[in-house]
């Protein structure tokens, strides 16, 4: 008998051919088109016609299989009576094999699970996995043949208002114990990215609405504190696994929180600042007592959980305070807070690796306090993140949509649309395709340091890029340039145009440019990318372009006799010519960078003369190169 090889995750046994307890082979073909073929050539190579053609799935296939499977339960009942002991013992020796290959297939799986993880973020040598729950893991646990499609309609996970939280993934004596599987962006996080929609809008036009100092820093305060909560939201879904009901409606609440904030943004340093406050602090304080109630249930990670509910308490109390105090005392404190509210988290697995260095003496208490701390999921963090820079992306690309009412509409102001869209695809393409791809070891993954670098660096990415994009849309309906007739553009539009640009606005927008380009090339810095042989310039120099474009950037403000069009047109034109640095930096001097000139061709040599084999082509003969001493052949490309 012959079968197919192992293929995938399992050895799916599938018999081609086999043969009869009355001699007569039997071939397994996969449709009646490659049945004709077969036949056509065991007609030539098997004269006496002694075999037997089924299609795979078929009822005569079914039936032969339960003949040969009746045939050898009748072989294996009598060597059993015949020789009881010695069978005996082959049938322990075949059980304990058996289970020493579902071993090794187990731990196959789980290394091929790592090697996609592998392949994605890079290698990382600490990184395990722990044995999936049998009854949640999505893994095939028999053979293919052995699986019941139909049983498994009625095996649905029922859902429940309460579930007891699991830890996804946590960090023990330097060592990271994962689940083999994935963790998937569930939709309720995708929801909360809507509200954040709104959330950065109003951030931004109101920091653009009057670009000064103050605005600037109400902005900066205001959506420090509306990343915390997205991040700490997207945090504790990494952490644990529930998915229950009570979760969901957590995140009711939490989005209540936010939408209570989001509506006291505007006059954040008047009369609404306790009522952000408030909303801020439920949120915080909610947070606090879910790690609280996760102490409680998982005393592995307990440490770790009062530590967090420290840490969200200190910051509370401050901002407390703050609301007692009136401006501009009050910033010492609200920036105290934020200090504490944005760095204090990493103080635990700072003193978790403390006390792991120190086996002895009062700081070996940290390493046995912190001994299990929850891991960062690598491809839910990266996978959020990209989500909300996507939606900053959007946002800067919202906001260059204006209002039109003229017959013939191509004007300066379109144009300034045109090159901030432009400038924003710019942006998205260095991020996502430039820096993102060719990634031969994530920072998450590369250094505890990249992955601090990583994780702070989007902060101010985002912050800058949100201000220059609410800048832009000002800069796009001011009609202080040649060809940008106000009257052209409809009411809701005229009435936000400006006839000049505020000093403010140049710098919001520049400057805002400038550190977003600046972030994102820390952020390429941070990780490892793969070295391509050849390149045309290297990653280093490419990066210093990026760098010193930055630099420009952030003076580009005081040339300040350049209007609205030639601004945005001055920004574009530096943005482009960093991707282009980019793009053709990456690209390998072997090759051309217009167009692949390579050609797919293959060669092959066998015995057999030219006008035969015209000839069974002809006559749809089937000619067995390897019967003829096989076929030479190559795949050359150039």
């Amino acid at each position: 008998m012959t079968q197919t090889p192992h293929i995938g995750h399992h050895p799916v046994r599938r018999l081609k051919q086999f043969l009869r307890p009355d001699g007569r082979r039997v071939h397994v073909v996969p449709s009646p088109e490659v049945a004709e073929s077969l036949k056509l050539q065991l007609s030539q190579e098997e004269s006496d016609g002694d075999y037997e053609l089924v299609i795979h799935g078929s009822p005569e296939h079914i039936e032969a299989i339960r003949e040969m499977h009746s045939h050898h339960e009748g072989k294996r009942d009598a060597l059993r009576k015949e020789h009881t002991s010695i069978y005996q013992e082959f049938e322990n020796v075949h059980n304990e094999l058996d289970a020493l290959s579902a071993e090794l297939h187990a731990l196959s799986e789980h290394g091929m699970a790592l090697d996609a993880n592998f392949s994605r973020y890079g290698y990382s040598a600490t990184l395990r996995t722990r044995e999936p729950d049998s009854s949640s893991s999505s893994t095939y646990s028999a053979s293919l043949e052995k699986r019941d499609w139909d049983a498994e309609r009625l095996q649905g996970r029922p859902m429940v208002f309460w579930k007891r939280p699991i830890v996804r993934q946590y960090m023990h004596k330097g060592l990271i114990w994962r689940a083999s599987e994935t963790e998937d962006v569930m939709s309720f996080e995708l929801f909360v990215d809507l509200l954040y929609v709104g959330i950065i809008a109003i951030n931004g036009d109101q920091a653009a609405e009057s670009p000064t100092g103050a605005a600037l820093l109400q902005f900066s305060i205001t959506f420090i504190l509306s990343w915390k909560l997205w991040s700490e939201l997207t945090l504790i879904i990494s952490w644990f696994e529930t998915d229950d009901i009570f979760q969901r409606l957590s995140i009711l609440f939490i989005m209540v929180c936010l939408t209570g904030y989001t509506t006291n943004i505007t006059n954040a340093h008047g009369s609404t600042y306790t009522q952000l406050v408030a909303f801020y602090l439920t949120s915080r304080l909610f947070n606090a007592s879910y790690y609280l109630s996760i102490a409680y249930m998982l005393p592995m990670v307990r440490g770790t959980m009062i530590a967090q509910t420290i840490i969200a308490i200190i910051p509370a109390s401050v901002w407390m305070a703050s609301i007692h105090i009136e401006l501009p005392t009050r910033l010492g404190l609200i920036w105290a807070a934020i200090v504490c509210d944005i760095f204090g988290p990493g103080i635990i697995p700072a003193l978790m690796l403390v006390g792991q260095q120190h086996e002895s003496g009062p700081l070996s208490w940290f390493g046995h306090y912190f001994e299990f701390y929850p891991a960062v999921n690598i491809e839910h963090k990266t996978e959020r993140t990209n989500a909300f820079v996507t939606l900053i992306f959007g946002y800067s690309v919202v906001s260059l949509l204006y209002q039109n009412q003229a017959p013939f509409g191509i004007n300066a102001f379109f144009g300034k649309a045109i090159l901030g869209l432009i400038q924003a695809y710019a942006f998205n393409w260095i991020y996502f395709e430039v820096d993102g791809i060719n990634l031969h070891c994530h920072a998450i993954r590369r250094h505890r340091t990249a992955f601090l670098a990583w994780m702070y660096l989007h902060l101010p990415f985002i912050m800058s890029f949100v201000l220059a994009a609410a800048s832009l849309s000002k800069l796009v309906i001011s009609h202080d340039c040649t060809d940008a007739d106000p009257n052209t553009l409809a009411d809701s539009s005229r009435q936000n145009s400006d006839p000049e640009i505020q000093a403010g606005l140049r710098w919001f927008y520049s400057v805002g440019l400038g550190i977003s380009l600046a972030c994102m090339g820390g952020i390429s810095v941070a990780h490892e990318h793969k070295e391509i042989q050849g390149v045309r310039i290297r990653k280093r120099q490419r990066l210093l372009v990026r760098f010193c474009v930055a630099i420009i950037l952030l003076f580009l403000p005081l040339a300040s006799k350049l209007d609205s069009l030639q601004l945005i047109a001055t920004t574009t034109g530096l943005v482009v010519f960093v991707l282009a640095v980019d793009l053709y930096g990456l690209s390998c001097v072997q090759d051309s960078f217009w167009r692949d000139k390579s050609t797919c061709k293959y060669s092959a040599r066998c015995r057999m003369r030219r006008q035969d084999m015209e000839a069974a082509i002809k006559t749809g003969a089937i000619v067995n190169t390897e019967e003829m001493g096989g076929e030479k052949g190559f795949l050359d490309i150039r």
